[in-house]
């Protein structure tokens, strides 16, 4: 357990503002914010991030729930695939010793690896929807069930290992697999499929050792008023000017990780 320090609710503070602002940027950004910046291991910085991120997004999901601006079918679907594939990932995890002090540098990669390919995902969006819409066919009900397990999954794998990637990646494929769902209840769905998601392998790090509950505390002490900050500011605030902010940071913050 680290002890006590005043800088964690302010780092907690300024990624819950942006995560108010924006909509993504919480494990994208905490985690490697923790390792590069605090000096945790990154097993350690993923672990705590999750269940910080489990807590916060409750409170997100029990709003978005009382908007009904969640999607219950789309949340299944997506548990379905993230469930079984967290708890796989978590136990090859364990018997590979990802917690061990010989596990960084492949942790860094990972994470950096998933920074870019998220940044890549914020700063191209509308491009990216565009394109989707002009090349993909209508796809029956099926179809789409049986795509959403397959990012469930995907999206379990991904956020198991490094933290990131339910956020802009997640709402990014959603969109492109539910075009005529309201932007608010496909967010509202893919925060509320992160609590369970993000719950159970924050419990699987805990259980491995690797969560830091004096530095989630500290986070949560900062985040909470950040995203109620964040969140007003946010209906005054341009996407076409917040979007590329936040996607060059992701870029900048990978490059760091890859290269350390």
């Amino acid at each position: 357990m680290s002890a006590y320090n005043p800088l964690y609710s302010i780092a907690g503070f300024l990624v819950g503002m942006l995560v108010g602002l924006t909509g993504v940027g919480g494990g994208s950004l905490m985690t490697p914010l923790l390792v590069l910046l605090f000096g945790f291991h990154p097993a350690t910085a993923v672990g705590t991030d999750l269940l910080y991120a489990s807590v916060t997004k409750s409170v997100g999901t029990v709003v978005h729930h009382k908007g009904q601006t969640v999607d219950w079918k789309i949340v299944g679907g997506l548990a379905t695939g993230s469930i079984p594939a967290a708890a796989l990932t978590l136990f090859a995890m364990s018997q590979l010793g990802a917690t061990t002090s010989h596990s960084p540098l492949i942790l860094n990669l990972l994470l950096g690896s998933a920074l870019l390919l998220t940044s890549f995902a914020v700063f191209f969006r509308p491009r990216i929807l565009r394109w989707a819409g002009d090349h993909l066919e209508a796809m029956d009900d099926a179809r789409v069930r049986r795509r959403t397990i397959i990012l469930g999954a995907v999206l379990g794998v991904l956020v198991s290992i490094t933290s990131v990637g339910a956020g802009a990646l997640g709402t990014t494929a959603l969109l492109i697999l539910y075009p005529k769902l309201p932007v608010a209840r496909i967010a509202g769905s893919d925060i509320a499929h992160a609590v369970p998601l993000t719950l159970i392998a924050g419990i699987g790090h805990w259980l491995m050792g690797s969560v830091d509950f004096t530095l989630m505390g500290a986070l949560l002490l900062g985040s909470i008023p950040g995203i109620i900050v964040g969140s007003l500011l946010g209906s005054r605030s341009s996407d076409a000017i917040l979007r590329p902010i936040l996607a060059v940071t992701l870029l900048i913050v990978a490059v760091r990780l890859l290269t350390a």
